[in-house]
């Protein structure tokens, strides 16, 4: 017969995974950095990655991805005008108004 772990065997794999939990990047983290990717301000994208992360589905966020190719042409910030023109061309209704919403409400 074996024996039992010890308790406080468990303290150091308890504390482990819950700094393992920390260390994954929220999806609010990894729409803000692509919105930065793409050219908007660091403001711009931390403002609209927070208005636009629980309305998107896990699928539509992916869709999001794409933009960052839009930095690659371009050192100087992105246009708004340009960036839903963008947004646009993904061709997914729910996107556009979410994203149109968002940059409206964190212009101001």
């Amino acid at each position: 017969m074996t024996s039992p772990i010890p308790r406080c065997a468990f303290v150091p794999l308890l504390m482990a995974a819950l700094l393992s939990s920390c260390a994954t990047v929220s999806p609010e983290s990894r729409l803000r950095n692509r919105l930065m990717e793409a050219g908007l301000s660091p403001r711009m994208a931390t403002c609209m990655a927070g208005k636009m992360v629980d309305r998107l589905s896990l699928s539509q966020l992916r869709k999001l991805q794409s933009l960052a190719s839009l930095r690659k042409t371009d050192m100087e910030e992105v246009t708004l005008d340009h960036f839903l023109h963008k947004i646009r061309a993904l061709e997914d209704p729910e996107i556009f108004l979410v994203t149109s919403k968002a940059a409206i409400s964190c212009s101001f």
